[in-house]
């Protein structure tokens, strides 16, 4: 039974294919990307949307585009 098992480990373990630097520079140069461009698109939607008034501000952000509620001078 020893060499029945061993069998069935080397069928399960996946083959792995060795790959070099560059072209692991590549594949995370196009994944940094890929998220850079989605982090991008989620930002441009984000700043359409509470120019619209379709979505709530944060803190931040109604800081950033209605300073007047955070006057202070009234009081």
């Amino acid at each position: 039974m020893g060499a029945e098992e061993e069998q069935k480990q080397e069928k399960e373990q996946p083959r792995t294919n060795p790959i070099t630097e560059s072209q692991f520079l590549a594949w995370k140069c196009q994944k940094d990307a890929d998220a850079s461009a989605k982090k991008a698109e989620a930002a441009r939607k984000r700043a359409e949307d509470i120019a619209a008034g379709t979505v709530q501000m944060n803190g931040r952000e109604l800081f950033l585009h209605e300073p007047w509620v955070f006057d202070n001078s009234q009081y």
